[in-house]
């Protein structure tokens, strides 16, 4: 499979990578800051420079042609509302359009709980964030692709336990990046699973059974 990683410098970004090459597959990773090169490489990747605001819907799209799929993780990262809105909101329909242009139909959107920091006093910034990565899930979910969000409970850098609780609607709580990673690569060696909005945290479930789990009792293709 040949995999086209948006947000491929990132933290589940460069986890699903190692994954993705030590089962055979090909992932290009995007990234827009030279700094970034080098980290997507040494995550195995073959580092692509691309710019989800200032590149075209049609220069992301010849990027994008000749792969099976498309992740897309990146994010702001509290860089402020204009890029929260920018990246996570409309780059993501920016690279949806994209795919489509290059008829790359898997698209796998690694998304928010919607429970994620409510246990805490929020900000305006993080009110926005959630509003935008909520309106990001309902465009796609509007597009013709073979989609997939998936949205990851609080993100923890805690060695990964490869068990999670993985469904429609699940209780909140917490997430090893490490898991995250290894659910992404489960589903998309799982053609099944599409069209449907996980919900996950870890758990007691080995991740490649959640995957199939959910693509036997979700899936209505």
């Amino acid at each position: 499979m040949k995999v086209f990683q948006i947000g491929a410098a990132g933290g589940i970004g460069r986890r699903l990578t190692r994954l993705l090459t030590e089962h055979g597959d090909e992932v290009t990773g995007m990234y827009r800051n030279p700094s970034q090169a080098d980290v997507v490489r040494a995550a195995g990747a073959t580092p692509l420079p691309a710019d989800l605001i200032a590149d075209s819907v049609d220069e992301l799209a010849a990027k994008i042609a000749g792969h099976d799929a498309v992740v897309f993780s990146a994010g702001a990262h509290g860089t402020g509302v204009d890029q929260t809105t920018l990246i996570d909101g409309k780059g993501l329909e920016k690279a949806a359009e994209a795919a489509t242009r290059a008829g790359v139909s898997r698209f796998v959107l690694v998304s928010v709980f919607p429970d994620a920091g409510r246990d805490r006093e929020t900000s305006a910034g993080f009110e926005h964030y959630m509003r935008i990565k909520k309106t990001a899930d309902v465009y796609l979910t509007r597009t013709g692709l073979d989609w997939l969000i998936v949205r990851p409970g609080t993100l923890l850098d805690d060695p990964g336990t490869g068990r999670v609780t993985a469904g429609p609607a699940i209780e909140y709580g917490t997430v090893p990046r490490d898991d995250v990673a290894a659910f992404l690569a489960a589903a998309l060696h799982e053609p099944r699973l599409g069209r449907v909005i996980v919900e996950l945290t870890g758990g007691d479930t080995p991740v490649a059974d959640a995957a199939a789990r959910l693509a036997a009792t979700t899936n209505g293709r």
